[in-house]
């Protein structure tokens, strides 16, 4: 697994906080303390940027903290809706074909929490470092394995994005998110007085509409789908891509797809799309 994971001890998101000076006994009044310098957050849907503080207000920040969120002096932690699981397909040579899916499907880690969710992120490779025919996954934890047959994935789909070399880090970052953020949200409570027997074993109330998104690198593009639960309501689909589009900050020109995960049961495929299939152009 080394291959997929970078060696950065420190999070590649976070500002460096400054440096302060020692001090030493002298007659010479104390040099000023630096001005904070604050970096714009990386994402927009989580906020990155790392405040510097004096003694005083750390402290007192602390016995805040302490109060308002955690027990014991443990760190207060901020949990997301839903649990999510990280996967990873691996490497496979040119030419060679898949005699099990299932079977080269990794799984890396669960998180429900931001700080959890972090520790995992900056610590992963973006897909520009990754060789052609990997795949990341982010699935919700009620999908047993991220496949096409799932009980909670087997009634839907996936939007289909193909995207030319370069841009991909990007989108992928703001897509995963996007989906852990609950930027998603709206796009559940579409239609659902008419609820699915798909996924009973997930409590109602934390079924998200969003089955998860994955990250296909090929040698001559890299493609990102987003899976949800209803794949044959107009309503929900289409509350998704407008979402997608949002969410990516998307140009109106840009091509989506959809095929719901039936089809793909049938000719043994996620990206191959028939002519008469959705392909619709963001307007």
């Amino acid at each position: 697994m080394a291959g997929y994971f970078s060696n950065h001890s420190q999070s590649r998101f976070l500002a460096n906080s400054p440096s302060q000076s020692t001090t030493t006994q002298t007659t010479m009044a104390p040099k000023a303390a630096p001005a904070l310098r604050s970096r714009v957050p990386s994402s927009k849907h989580f906020s990155t940027q790392v405040s510097s503080a004096s003694g005083d207000e750390k402290s007192s920040s602390r016995d805040k903290s302490s109060t308002n969120g955690s027990r014991n002096g443990s760190p207060v932690v901020h949990p997301l809706r839903h649990t999510w699981v990280f996967w990873f397909r691996q490497h496979r040579g040119p030419g060679t074909k898949i005699t099990n899916y299932e079977e080269g499907i990794k799984k890396i880690t669960a998180y429900s929490s931001i700080e959890s969710f972090w520790s995992l992120w900056t610590h992963l490779n973006p897909p520009s470092s990754l060789l052609p025919t990997t795949d990341y996954l982010l699935f919700h934890s009620g999908v047993r394995r991220p496949v096409w047959e799932d009980p909670l994935n087997i009634g839907g789909g996936k939007w289909i994005i193909r995207l030319r070399k370069g841009i991909a880090d990007r989108l992928w970052e703001d897509l995963v998110l996007a989906v852990v953020g609950d930027q998603f949200a709206e796009c559940t409570s579409i239609g659902e007085e008419k609820t699915d027997s798909a996924g009973a074993d997930v409590p109602q109330g934390d079924r998200p509409e969003i089955c998860g998104c994955t990250i296909s690198v090929r040698q001559n593009e890299d493609i990102i789908t987003v899976w949800n639960r209803r794949g044959a309501d107009a309503r929900v689909k289409e509350a998704i891509r407008e979402t997608i589009r949002r969410v990516l900050n998307l140009p109106t020109t840009t091509v989506m797809e959809y095929k719901s995960n039936t089809e793909s049961m049938q000719d043994k495929s996620s990206f191959r799309i028939a002519a008469n299939a959705d392909r619709t152009p963001l307007s």
